[in-house]
C-alpha cells in the first residue's frame, strides 16, 4: 500500500516539478514538509476559529483541512522515498503493526 501510494505521489510531484521548472533536491523535500505543515496549521487555525475564515464556509474549511493533510502525507512519503527510509519497518517498530502492502 505505501509503495503504490508513494509511486503515485512521486509521479504527480515529478510532473508538477517539470511543469514549473523546479529542482527537487534533498533540501526541497524537507522544505516542502515544513511548508505543508504550515499550510495545515493555517487550515486548522481557520477551522477552529483561531484564524480568519476569509469568507470560507465550514464545508470549505473542512475541505481545506483535508487537502492540506493530503499534501503533508504526500510530502512525508516523498521525503521518505528520497532518503531511502523504510516507513513500513518504522511503523512496525514505532506503532507495533505492519502496514498492509496489498
Amino acid at each position: 500500500m505505501l509503495a503504490k501510494l508513494t509511486d503515485q505521489f512521486e509521479a504527480a510531484s515529478a510532473t508538477y516539478a517539470e511543469t514549473y521548472g523546479m529542482v527537487r533536491d534533498p533540501d526541497w523535500f524537507v522544505l516542502k514538509l515544513q511548508e505543508e505543515m504550515g499550510e495545515l496549521t493555517q487550515a486548522w487555525n481557520r477551522k477552529t476559529g483561531r484564524g480568519r475564515k476569509k469568507g470560507r464556509s465550514d464545508e470549505d474549511l473542512s475541505r481545506d483541512l483535508a487537502d492540506e493533510t493530503a499534501d503533508l502525507l504526500g510530502h512525508v512519503l516523498l521525503f521518505a522515498r528520497t532518503n531511502g527510509l523504510d516507513l513500513a519497518a518504522a511503523i512496525e517498530r514505532k506503532w507495533l503493526f505492519r502496514p498492509d502492502e496489498g
